[in-house]
């Protein structure tokens, strides 16, 4: 017991886990088989399984959580290098995120209506296309569930590395700053990931609208704030 309580379980156990999740991408190719998918697959069942408590996994993973805002700030090497890029399409960029954003808000709230979620669940999936650390902010302002917001973050991340490709060629976006800045709307980190693979500028144009994403929503959660008795 004494090594599960310390943080190395916790960090041993998610990079094993995220290991042999790209190893099974690599080999198969397979969609579904993305690395965060299977880690924390992996990392539930096996918590599950030894009816090992979360506070000791959490220990490690809680370091994990530690530097996803200076991950996030790496994101903004890409981005120096494409300025120029900046400049020429800023407008189009700006309304493209505002017009995810909304779009994501809205959706959110209206799925969430016909399927009879509870309001505090709502409003907890209200920040689900946003840098983690903003989300995680704005989730708790509206009075929602900080680990399901965490859940519905994770979870929307995985789909835009996994779809984003495909959704990008079946509605034939085939501009590069068009498809950076759909793919950092719609799923943040998860989603530029893939759009770096795509092509520098694609990840460099998500990267970018990550921030636009949390700025915008953090402002329009303001908003929902005073309407949150009427959703």
């Amino acid at each position: 017991m004494e090594a599960l309580n310390n943080p190395l379980f916790g960090l041993t156990i998610s990079f094993l886990a995220y290991e042999i999740g790209k190893y099974l991408f690599k080999k198969t190719n397979f969609p579904l088989f993305n690395p965060l998918l299977v880690g924390a697959a992996l990392v539930i069942g096996f918590l599950y399984y030894f009816s090992i408590p979360l506070e000791y996994y959490s220990k490690g993973g809680d370091i994990i959580e530690f530097f996803l805002i200076p991950g996030t700030v790496l994101l903004a090497v890409p981005l120096y290098k494409q300025l120029n890029l900046l400049k020429k399409y800023y407008v189009a960029i700006l309304v493209g995120g505002l017009v995810g954003s909304l779009t994501t808000i809205t959706s959110t709230i209206i799925l969430s209506k016909l399927l009879g979620l509870d309001k505090i669940l709502l409003v907890s999936f209200i920040p689900k296309s946003i840098t983690t650390p903003i989300g995680i902010e704005v989730s708790k302002s509206l009075g929602g569930i900080p680990p399901i917001t965490i859940f519905s973050i994770v979870l929307t991340g995985i789909c835009g590395n996994i779809f984003a490709v495909g959704i990008c060629k079946m509605f034939k976006v085939r501009h590069p700053v068009a498809k950076g800045v759909a793919i950092g709307i719609s799923s943040h980190a998860g989603g530029t990931t893939k759009a770096m693979e795509m092509g520098e500028v694609e990840g460099a144009m998500s990267a970018l609208s990550i921030v636009i994403a949390g700025v915008i929503t953090l402002i329009l959660s303001a908003i929902i704030k005073n309407f949150i008795g009427l959703i």
